[in-house]
């Protein structure tokens, strides 16, 4: 037996006609068994609770249900089930609305919905959500649902419950639950895992990767995978594309999960043909005895001005504004003031764009004010006391608040997990039998290095693929290569001291340095970097999306054999 399982959704605001597509785009010997959407994004459920402050019958993603219209009769018309996190922080109300949308619509599908998530929220936190597994998924799928919809269940649930509902799968299966886990990683971003972000992507016809089509995966009973795509859809599927998406916010050889700790450095890729990669030998272990769970809260206020700097003087100018500013707030400064001077200016610059550079200044606060007219006067007051050629990208507004999002751990026994049935039957969703404290695995011994010869400076980038991203306050950065001998001179050269030199924000933070020598290679974690999570914006990129393109493009001493 061989599960088909697609993915329609790597985030809430991917694109909109991704169902439509993955439902009609594997003609009638390739369709899917399921089709899956991730919508829930650490920033998502912060937009989430404040949609519910103001509406209590909201809280969900709207645009799944906009999807559904169409989506509801072709997944029933092609006898695929539907599973999404869609539900956010109110399952019940989307599940509600999508029987109202069914019964509009005469397609007799049967809902169910996933919930227990949610935590009892203290003072301050919009929303305070565990990390569930796939076991209540399961359990509405094997009483006949069509579409389940969830809240805060982790990403790769979304495989791991059609997959034990599929193929019967006990919790202690722990070897298929994590060959489902791996697979889920892989399906859950959509598009990264098909050519979208890719390092590498100069190595492909830049028409093929205009308009990606999304990931699916055939899953087989022991847990191993192909993942692929509808045949002729953009992108590309390969090893690259895969071992990319791998490392996108993981960490260690063990990735923890509610279902079970998959062992990353387990993991063997195979290209078996065009734009297919078999993912097979994944071992598991026992989930952790508790549960990841995302607190979202208000954090205060802040506002930002982005002030151009023209021609000679950038620096003199920048120490002109800056300290006219802080004039004018010293009586009541705002808690928080940072300043960014970003040289885009250019020397003897044939445009004025790029002749100029920019200067932001960002401020918290707790209080609103402190952030909105006393930031915005002084800002518009120096039009024409300021810097010669004074101007701004744009008008100052009054300041917005800003979110904050904290991560914390609860006993997987103290939250409610429970499966909403078809008709209306709760049944409590029990914790696995076993569990098992998460250590860090030893790092393996290092590859035998390569012998000396000759070097030549150049971008890391041009032998070393990257992929980085957030999780809540930290940052991680994933670093592989393609070649053995790649490998052999890249887990000696990128230590955690050569990092911390070639992305110097990073050098007063902790690093950690994990290896994964199946995948040949590295991740990185960087603790703190991005503040208090990428609602907070503290960071000019704020999810550190781009943070691997920029050790990518540093210069480092390269054996000329790998250029």
């Amino acid at each position: 037996m061989i599960l088909r399982i697609g993915n329609a959704s790597g985030f809430y605001g991917d694109r909109f006609d991704a169902v439509r597509e993955m439902l009609t785009g594997g003609g009638p010997e390739g369709g899917l068994d399921v089709l899956t959407g991730d919508y829930l994004a650490e920033l998502t459920m912060l937009i989430l609770g404040r949609d519910l402050l103001k509406d209590p019958s909201a809280g969900y993603a709207r645009t799944f249900l906009r999807q559904m219209e169409e989506g509801l009769g072709l997944a029933h018309d092609r006898g695929v089930r539907i599973v999404a996190n869609a539900g956010g922080l109110n399952p019940a109300g989307l599940a509600d609305a999508l029987r109202t949308l069914a019964d509009r619509l005469g397609v007799p599908a049967r809902i169910a919905h996933v919930e227990g998530d949610r935590l009892p929220a203290g003072p301050g936190v919009l929303a305070a959500n565990a990390y569930l597994g796939g076991a209540g998924i399961a359990a509405c799928l094997s009483a006949g649902a069509d579409v389940v919809v969830t809240g805060r269940v982790t990403d790769a649930a979304l495989v791991t419950g059609p997959a034990q509902w599929f193929f019967g799968w006990g919790p202690e299966a722990y070897d298929e639950l994590a060959g489902a886990v791996v697979a889920g990683h892989v399906l859950e971003c959509g598009t990264q895992a098909t050519g979208g972000n890719y390092a590498f992507f100069t190595d492909h016809d830049p028409a093929v990767l205009r308009r990606p089509g999304f990931p699916l995966a055939e899953l087989h009973a022991d847990g191993s995978a192909v993942i692929t795509k509808h045949p002729g859809t953009g992108g590309v599927v390969d090893v690259g594309t895969v071992t990319a998406q791998l490392l996108y916010e993981t960490a260690g050889a063990r990735y923890p999960g509610p279902d079970v700790t998959a062992r990353l450095d387990s993991v063997r890729l195979t290209q078996e043909g065009p734009d297919r990669v078999r993912i097979d030998g994944v071992r598991g272990e026992a989930p952790p005895p508790t549960l990841k769970a995302g607190l979202c809260r208000l954090g205060g206020f802040r506002n930002e001005v982005v002030f151009v700097l023209t021609g000679l003087d950038i620096e003199a100018k920048a120490e002109l504004v800056r300290g006219q500013i802080g004039d004018a707030l010293a009586a009541s400064p705002p808690a928080d003031v940072r300043w960014e001077l970003v040289r885009t200016d250019r020397e003897d610059a044939p445009t004025e764009e790029t002749a100029s550079a920019l200067l932001r200044l960002v401020v918290r606060d707790q209080d609103p004010e402190k952030v909105g007219r006393a930031l915005t006067g002084a800002a518009i007051e120096l039009a024409l006391a300021g810097d010669p050629g004074f101007h701004v990208t744009a008008p100052p507004g009054k300041g917005a608040p800003y979110g904050v999002f904290e991560t914390a751990y609860v006993p997987a026994g103290d939250v409610p997990h429970t499966a909403v049935l078809p008709d209306g039957a709760r049944v409590p969703v029990p914790v696995p039998p076993g569990n098992r404290e998460l250590v860090a695995v030893p790092e393996p011994e290092p590859p035998e290095p390569l012998p000396p010869g000759p070097v030549r400076r150049a971008p890391l980038g041009r032998v070393a693929g990257a992929r980085s991203g957030d999780k809540g306050g930290d940052a991680n950065v994933g670093v592989w290569v393609r070649g053995d001998r790649a490998w052999r001179w890249l887990a000696h050269a990128l230590t955690v001291e050569r990092f911390r030199e070639l992305l110097p924000e990073t050098r007063d933070l902790a690093v950690t340095r994990h290896v994964l020598p199946g995948l040949r290679a590295l991740n990185f974690t960087v603790t703190g970097l991005l503040g208090e999570g990428v609602a907070s914006q503290a960071r000019f990129d704020p999810q550190a999306k781009a943070l691997g393109e920029w050790l990518r493009s540093r210069h480092v001493d390269i054996p000329e054999e790998l250029l």
